[in-house]
């Protein structure tokens, strides 16, 4: 192995042991094996003048732009001409070795060093002119900050993010149309943030596929050489193999095989001639240069036959067809499902159910139609919303025609108000993510929060579904059998009750003496009296449930669940009591961990500090923070978490 691949290594095994240690309080490594393995690192980063961009050893420094600036890039950046004909491939070679490089489908970004740091990163743009992205780039976690090689240095290459990267970012979010399509927009979109710890969170990687300049260096003349010089220099390069006309189909198969495994995401190959004096005497079309060219994989396609169309509505009252058809073999793998977009689609299709279509993988990863061969046309369009039984109406904006659901309380557009019920301050539903609930309701098994205490009563349909089987089936209610077993605040709480967090829960069910009838038949005039709700949250509540509707959801939820009182003991500790939480914390694992221990002692927890403030928590007393010198204006006490805890809970 040599020094930068050690380097490579040693970064990441660090982070590991630091990322289990301080995120997850787990330990990977002990202090000494760290401390060795660190100090190795540093000599290696000494000795090469290789520091990356996520080195243990380095802090990094986070900037925030209000905007992006413009540069026009000193070469053109052209696109490559292409084809998927292996031996057009063959003929272009003309007796010439080249490389065969993947043509990784992410962001061009073009960077330059000098006296071994990066000073600049632009964007591909639109070729001419790209967007200026340095402090953004320096987070890329592969990226060298410091290279040992001292001169002006310009070099090419592709910010990426890996599918698996992908997939934990898109894990995060919520909201499911909120998630990211591909790698491609999310690496686009993360490469050009205004706030660099934005790009950081993201984990984006930077190969390099080119050289433009190196003022000073001595190489050979090839652009295997440069490649080589650019991994010397602490750079991942771009995969590549050296071909002539007799391996070149081998190594396209090489490359075919890998694919289906590689987690950086690929539209092809790039296939360049490896010497630099020949490629310069070749020039360049107006769009395309003459000395490389890109290979685009071609197509498998699979025959097979239309079962149904799959309506899945969405909160933007949208109904999504999917087709489903005979499971075919497409590179390796079995697939029976494809997105049809919208009906401007199934009608240029002209699909009928048993018509006879023709599917492959774009970029050979997502499915897609490519011809319907029988053309019956003979598709129903469902004039219901299969999640809430409401009329549809076709749609015809700018020439594309879509379905939607015109009932404004369709289940599937509340698919917030469901995320809420399952959250784990309400329900706590192990599970039921928000892509599952989407799946649910589009299907109409979950149209009020009852139904999913009944959601056992299609156990066959849950475990036919993608990503579900028995085992995960029995998971799920397991999860929801747990679940019904909950308290008062829980159950308020998950109702979505306007202004009425878990905290206003709490407060409504101390007082109520955790009885739900008595809270809600209590009028407006009794609740704003309570101490933290006020007239604003005693008119949502009374509002809530003078809705026949509500009420209706509440009394069929009511007899699914058990409600049970909380524990007695130290619930009553800090009642009357109000504190404000401001600052990083130390014991507790986010804020809302310690607003919980608060708020089942009976205290609260507001947002800022004012003449009711028991006290402030912040480890940094001495800061000069706003809530800090608020605070000190109205002789509020400030105190630290360790304070707070041998004062109000161990006492």
């Amino acid at each position: 192995m040599d020094k930068s691949d050690r380097i490579r290594e040693l970064v990441s095994v660090l982070n590991d042991a630091s990322r289990a240690y301080y995120a997850e309080d787990a330990e990977i490594m002990s202090n000494y094996e760290y401390d060795r393995l660190y100090d190795e690192l540093l000599a290696l980063e000494e000795e090469t003048g290789i520091v990356l961009a996520n080195s243990p050893t380095r802090s990094v420094g986070y900037e925030a732009v209000r905007s992006l600036p413009k540069e026009r890039h000193e070469r053109p950046m052209l696109s490559l001409n292409k084809t998927k004909d292996r031996n057009e491939l063959k003929e272009w070679l003309d007796h010439q070795p080249a490389l065969l490089s993947w043509k990784l489908d992410g962001l061009t970004v073009v960077l330059t060093y000098d006296e071994g740091r990066l000073i600049k990163a632009v964007t591909r743009g639109n070729g001419e002119v790209g967007e200026v992205i340095t402090a953004n780039a320096k987070t890329f976690i592969n990226l060298p900050a410091a290279i040992p090689y001292k001169g002006k240095l310009i070099l090419r290459g592709e910010a990426v993010i890996g599918y698996s990267d992908f997939d934990r970012i898109n894990a995060l979010l919520p909201d499911a149309e909120s998630k990211y399509k591909n790698p491609r927009n999310l690496c686009s979109g993360s490469v050009r943030q205004l706030d660099s710890r934005v790009t950081a969170s993201r984990s984006v990687r930077f190969f390099a596929f080119s050289l433009v300049s190196a003022e000073g260096a001595d190489m050979e003349h090839t652009r295997s050489a440069q490649l080589s010089f650019l991994d010397s220099c602490g750079f991942e390069t771009v995969e590549y193999r050296m071909v002539t006309e007799d391996s070149i189909e081998d190594a396209i198969d090489s490359f075919a095989a890998a694919i289906e495994n590689y987690d950086i995401p690929s539209d092809g190959l790039v296939l360049s001639y490896d010497d630099l004096d020949y490629s310069a005497t070749l020039g360049r079309t107006a769009k395309f240069p003459r000395d490389s060219i890109a290979f685009k994989w071609a197509d498998e396609i699979q025959s097979t036959h239309l079962l149904y169309i799959e309506w899945s509505p969405s909160r933007t009252g949208l109904i999504n067809p999917v087709a489903v058809f005979e499971p075919v073999e497409l590179e390796g793998t079995t697939v029976s499902r494809a997105s049809v977009h919208n009906l401007s689609m199934i009608g240029s299709l002209q699909l009928g159910i048993g018509d006879t279509i023709t599917v492959y993988k774009a970029n050979m990863i997502i499915p897609q139609i490519a011809d319907n061969l029988t053309r019956s046309g003979n598709l129903p369009i469902p004039d219901t919303c299969p999640a809430c039984g409401g009329p549809t109406s076709v749609m015809n904006e700018n020439g594309t025609r879509t379905l939607v659901c015109k009932n404004k309380d369709c289940s599937a557009k509340k698919i917030k108000s469901f995320s809420l019920f399952v959250s784990r301050d309400a329900m706590q539903i192990d599970g039921l993510s928000e892509a599952t609930l989407e799946k649910f309701i589009g299907h109409g098994m979950i149209r009020e929060y009852a139904d999913i205490y009944h959601l056992d009563r299609y156990r066959d349909e849950i475990c036919a579904m993608d990503g579900f089987g028995p085992k995960s089936y029995d998971n799920l209610i397991a999860g929801i059998e747990k679940s019904s077993h909950t308290t008062p605040a829980r159950l308020i709480y998950s109702l979505g009750i306007p202004n009425v967090g878990l905290s206003n829960a709490k407060v409504l069910c101390r007082h109520f003496d955790q009885d739900i009838d008595a809270i809600r038949s209590a009028d407006e005039q009794t609740l704003s009296a309570i101490d933290g709700i006020g007239d604003v949250i005693a008119s949502s509540i009374v509002s809530f449930f003078k809705d026949a509707y509500n009420i209706k959801i509440l009394d069929d939820l009511l007899a699914c669940l058990d409600i049970t009182r909380p524990e007695e003991g130290d619930n009553e500790k800090l009642a009357g009591m109000t504190f404000v939480i401001t600052g990083s914390l130390v014991n507790y694992v986010s804020r809302n961990e310690l607003k919980d221990e608060i708020e089942q002692r009976g205290g609260k927890v507001a947002g800022s500090v004012s003449g009711n403030t028991t006290c402030l928590i912040n480890n940094d007393v001495t800061s000069n923070s706003s809530k800090n010198r608020k605070a000190k204006e109205l002789g509020i006490p400030i105190i630290s978490e360790d304070e707070f805890i041998n004062t109000y809970l161990n006492e």
